[in-house]
């Protein structure tokens, strides 16, 4: 447990200034063909400072907390700023006001169990892989555990205090076809400890059945005809399309490097069928996978409309940024580790849902691929991505055909976008988002099923 209250080091802020303490706590535990590869428990906790001068920042972090370390880490961080405004002469425009108070813990009021118990219950559902999935020549578990605790106080007397938990069971079978591996991973869990996320194992047996049944008909699966196809992307790969290559664009530190969305701003991008937003901490009467109540600046979060109807809206911000395009901010300023310092972040994006069935999406197209989750991708600043795909199916005639092997689909998002003809009514999150930029972060990504037309890889 870190200090929640730092108000005793606010009278010693001269400029403006950021003071804030975090630990994260790690636990991970792997396991492959039922041997133990790595079970471990870490954590890592300091104090950083960030003083904002004439444009400039100075920033300073230290490992240890105390009260001395504090003082010491504001004093140098003040220095930094002040060494950083005289050599580099800017006139910054004065950051915007903010005032905000928050304090949100989630850890779990149930009996906290040992490292020994979670080991204790990857070996049964791994002793129930065996007794049910004859034809694997592999199979791995890991479980990963992240808490993550923060103090703030900025110099306008935002404060906040939070201890945001995450936990995610991973799992990966493979088996193979004419000697060479097919697999097939699903990731289970999300926000929430362990006692509050998983129950009893046999909560999982059932996905671990329709993970293998999938895995057994992607071995005996085809390739897709390489070019452009209908496809239908799953609510988990929308998700992904909607983080990856377009929320990226309209992060506002992007959108100064030159990203594509800096020419959209209030033009249709996309179908009007597709409204998009970065939610803060819940969306549809729910809590969202990340929630986020005040960000790493001090700013309230609130929702981000970035696209509404098919029509940019807004950018992603943070202070700076938000004062340079005469916007509010609205807490997109995120930090990992008390060492980082805050970066424009998505949290939780998403389209929102239409009104099509899912089953009505699939019988509307005759010849095309039913696309379900993806591995690893990337997109840049123009918007053209490449994501692999290792679950799918063809649709033939408006009913699902043959598995997929592994493959690819490609395009540019906001081009892809205004194909979309259909959007399913459904909202599912994914709760094991992490976005890599710069420093690694817990995202939520989620939507609806959308019907798009883009290009798919062969053999």
């Amino acid at each position: 447990m870190i200090l929640k209250n730092l108000y005793a080091y606010a009278d010693l802020f001269s400029e403006y200034t950021e003071l804030r303490v975090q630990e994260n706590r790690s636990i991970r535990i792997s396991m492959v063909k039922g041997n133990i590869v790595e079970n471990s428990r870490t954590s890592t906790s300091g104090v950083s400072a960030r003083v904002y001068k004439d444009g400039v920042w100075g920033f300073a972090s230290h490992p240890n907390i105390s009260d001395n370390t504090m003082k010491m880490v504001m004093k140098s961080a003040i220095d930094n700023a002040l060494f950083l405004s005289f050599r580099e002469k800017k006139e910054g425009r004065r950051l915007p006001v903010v005032n905000a108070v928050a304090e949100h813990d989630f850890t779990t009021g149930k009996k906290r169990i040992s490292q020994r118990e979670m080991l204790a219950f990857i070996r049964e559902i791994d002793n129930y892989i065996t007794g049910r999935c004859s034809r694997l020549n592999s199979r791995s578990i890991i479980l990963s555990c992240l808490d993550m605790e923060k103090s703030l106080i900025t110099s306008d007397v935002s404060t906040a205090y939070s201890m945001i938990p995450r936990t995610l069971l991973s799992i990966l079978l493979s088996t193979e076809r004419d000697g060479e591996p097919v697999e097939l991973f699903e990731v289970h869990g999300g926000f929430g400890q362990f006692e509050d996320v998983f129950l009893s194992p046999d909560q999982l047996y059932g996905k671990v059945d329709r993970q293998y049944d999938h895995l057994l008909k992607k071995a005996e699966g085809i390739y897709p005809r390489a070019g452009l196809a209908d496809c239908i992307l799953d609510a988990d790969l929308a998700g992904i399309l909607a983080h990856e290559a377009i929320g990226h664009t309209t992060e506002a530190d992007l959108v100064l490097g030159g990203s594509i969305a800096s020419e959209y701003l209030n033009e249709q991008i996309a179908d009007p069928l597709i409204t998009l937003v970065d939610f803060a901490h819940s969306a549809l009467d729910e809590r969202c996978p990340v929630p986020v109540y005040i960000d790493d600046e001090g700013t309230k979060a609130e929702d981000a409309l970035i696209i509404e109807a098919g029509i940019l809206k807004e950018f992603l911000h943070n202070k700076e940024t938000a004062n340079h395009f005469g916007m509010i901010p609205k807490g997109n300023a995120r930090a990992f580790q008390f060492s980082d310092e805050p970066l424009i972040r998505m949290r939780n994006t998403a389209i929102l849902p239409g009104r099509s069935k899912l089953e009505d999406m699939i019988a509307s197209i005759d010849d095309g691929y039913y696309l379900m989750k993806a591995s690893n991708g990337q997109a840049d600043s123009t918007s053209e991505f490449m994501f692999g795909i290792i679950l799918g199916y063809e649709i033939k005639k408006g009913k699902i055909g043959r598995a997929l092997r592994d493959t690819t689909i490609s395009g540019v998002a906001f081009d892809v976008l205004k194909t979309v003809r259909m959007v399913s009514d459904q909202m599912v999150w994914s709760n094991s988002g992490m976005c890599g930029k710069k420093q690694l972060i817990p995202v939520g990504l989620g939507g609806p099923a959308i019907q798009c037309v883009l290009h798919i890889g062969g053999k």
